[in-house]
């Protein structure tokens, strides 16, 4: 079986592509802002080196958020193109998930900087089963305790060190969904949306 792997909805974009259980091409690296000129660079880069050609491939794992709202919306719409044009199914993955993938701890809790003392959090065991749901939450308010994880400056985080065979493991045999069907998972309204709250209010 052969699998794209898309992660755009932090700073640090991650690209891979999986053959028969074996990472042949793995993009993981900060970009910043450079989101949408970088994504499609690696993507072409990762069927070079795969060896492969999109027609090639069974299914896309596309990281659905939370995140950056650009950075997801990036993603996303390259997932969903390619995934429809290719009449293959796509699986939805939270950012969190992958952040806390590469951690043997039984409890890690995986955190990306919201902003204004905010995080998205979700809590995962070594197996990546959701301890905690993914939320947005202020940092003080998080009452579980366990390992953080975070690509931010987060007091006592650690870095992620992602386990792509893992989380694919974990969702392959999802028959996944329509692309159609593929929508960003933010946790919150836009900054567009909450002005937009504060006027009606």
């Amino acid at each position: 079986m052969k699998y794209l792997f898309i992660d755009s909805a932090t700073a640090t974009l991650v690209v891979a592509v999986v053959v028969n259980g074996e990472i042949k091409y793995l993009f993981n690296e900060k970009v910043g802002t450079d989101m949408s000129s970088a994504i499609m660079s690696k993507i072409s880069m990762a069927f070079d080196q795969a060896g492969i050609v999109p027609q090639d491939l069974d299914k896309i794992f596309a990281v659905n958020g939370p995140g950056s709202f650009t950075g997801i919306r990036v993603g996303l719409t390259v997932a969903k193109t390619m995934a429809w044009s290719l009449k293959i199914p796509v699986v939805p993955i939270s950012s969190l998930e992958v952040i806390a993938s590469g951690t043997p701890s039984s409890n890690n809790i995986a955190l990306i900087d919201a902003r204004r003392g905010f995080v998205y959090a979700g809590g995962y065991d070594k197996d990546l089963t959701n301890i905690f749901r993914d939320k947005y939450i202020l940092l003080k308010d998080i009452d579980q305790q366990g390992t953080y994880i975070s690509y931010d400056n987060i007091v006592s985080a650690i870095k992620p060190n992602i386990d792509i065979l893992k989380i694919i493991r974990k969702h392959e045999r999802e028959p996944g969904i329509n692309p159609h069907r593929l929508n960003p998972n933010y946790l919150k309204l836009t900054e567009a949306e909450e002005n937009l709250n504060k006027q009606n209010d």
